[in-house]
């Protein structure tokens, strides 16, 4: 395909995610499907457009003097590729190219960003959130949230019951994974540029032996803060796709047990092929479908991980059109499941053990605010310091263990970001039940 073609292509994409609310993912495949003759390289060109686009849509609509499908796909072109006016325009006479740009389009692409416009424009966010960001990160907000608007790398983890780092950085070398050196099992493989399709992970020998699993930094992070040791009752209360589940059974050796639990039955019966591919043998799921109770737990984990719903506006590298579709009442949501929660899965604590709370939002009212409310309702409970958790649980360098002090609240919990960590936006906490 020509680039006008394709031009035209991520327009039709973006209709379809900002009119009826499609994921992009879906909408680039529908698109596929209808599309036979596009290659892989074409669909990664328009997807790479089209989520560019969503990430910067503040700015572009600022600057462009207008909104659409579009206006976004002429705007991302400039203000997000760097095209100059010329090169836009040379696209645009393609056979299957839109029209051309109108004056009020020229002068758009034209324009350098606009310093004196709003945080939410700068920083590319829904205004909503505005006093939401400014709270988390006071006069850092707009290079908080600018920084959520860039590419995310694919991180890895390497399952150490199957394989070390040696090891698997050998089999990584064809993908360009390199050691990270805040993780002494993690491995980065940098963002693909906007052009180009990211690699396939799954395709990797190495991920289908189970010698890795992908997992972001800070999620890596959050799972050495649990400080899961061979021989201990866990319990993964809200396990989902079961990447904690799987971090903390190869920190525990096989050792031990490891009861997931999820509400969404779904979700928890995908992490069976992930167990059996990285050779765990310590992990019990207690299926909703199956009418499995917790009820024998109780007061017996030494560890209970509490991975809990969230609005995800820490995700927003790697699912920008996520980030226009939260709504305050689905924060109002979050909020009440979190603290209802927290209150259920703290039975399962013993005397002495530890409540780990961990989320993939930066927001304040999802984080320390549930905390605090928890701690002051439950004197039974103290918090600790997440970031020597991490520290002591083997899983970080000294550089990693830097980062994460440097990361570390006022309260002891820890809050990552993009900027902050180069991870995805994650908070945790660690609390120990004293009575």
């Amino acid at each position: 395909m020509r680039d006008g073609g394709k031009i035209q292509a991520a327009i039709e994409v973006l209709r379809d995610v900002l009119e009826r609310r499609t994921p992009v993912k879906e909408a680039v495949r529908d698109w596929g499907k209808r599309s036979r003759f596009a290659g892989s390289r074409d669909r990664a060109w328009i997807s790479g457009l089209v989520v560019d686009a969503l990430r910067k849509k503040n700015s572009i609509e600022h600057a462009m003097a207008g909104t659409g499908a579009r206006v976004l796909a002429l705007g991302a072109l400039k203000h997000a590729w760097g095209w100059d006016v010329r090169k836009i325009e040379e696209a645009l006479k393609d056979e299957h190219a839109p029209a051309t740009m109108n004056a009020k389009e020229r002068e758009g692409v034209l324009l350098a960003p606009d310093p004196s416009a709003p945080p939410h424009v700068r920083g590319d966010y829904p205004e909503w959130l505005a006093p939401h960001l400014q709270r988390a990160f006071g006069p850092d907000a707009v290079p908080e949230a600018m920084a959520m608007a860039t590419r995310a790398p694919i991180d890895l983890r390497v399952n150490t019951l199957k394989s070390d780092a040696e090891k698997a950085g050998r089999a990584l070398e064809g993908v360009k994974a390199r050691q990270m050196p805040e993780l002494r099992n993690g491995f980065r493989i940098p963002a693909a540029d906007s052009v180009e399709r990211g690699e396939a992970v799954e395709a990797i020998p190495a991920y289908s032996k189970g010698w890795v699993e992908v997992q972001d930094m800070g999620s890596q992070i959050a799972a050495a803060v649990s400080c899961a040791a061979p021989g201990e009752q866990v319990l993964d209360y809200c396990a989902g796709g079961g990447g904690k589940t799987i971090a903390m059974a190869a920190m525990m050796q096989n050792k031990g047990q490891i009861f997931s639990h999820d509400i969404d039955g779904r979700r928890l019966s995908a992490l069976i092929p992930r167990i059996e591919r990285a050779g765990i043998r310590n992990v019990q799921l207690r299926h909703p479908k199956e009418n499995a109770t917790l009820d024998d737990l109780e007061g017996k984990m030494d560890l209970v991980m509490i991975d809990a719903p969230c609005t995800g506006v820490g995700t927003w590298r790697r699912k920008p059109d996520a980030k226009w579709r939260v709504q305050p009442n689905a924060l109002e949501k979050r909020i009440g499941d979190q603290a209802m929660i927290l209150r259920q899965a703290c039975s399962y604590v013993r005397p002495g053990g530890r409540l780990v709370y961990v989320t993939c939002s930066f927001l304040m009212e999802e984080n320390e605010d549930q905390v605090a409310s928890f701690l002051a309702d439950r004197k039974d409970f103290k918090a600790e310091d997440a970031a020597e958790a991490a520290t002591k649980s083997g899983q970080l360098t000294e550089k990693g263990a830097a980062l994460v002090r440097k990361c570390r609240l006022p309260n002891g919990s820890v809050r990552l970001t993009p900027r902050t960590a180069g991870t995805d936006g994650f908070y945790m906490a660690v609390m120990r039940r004293v009575g």
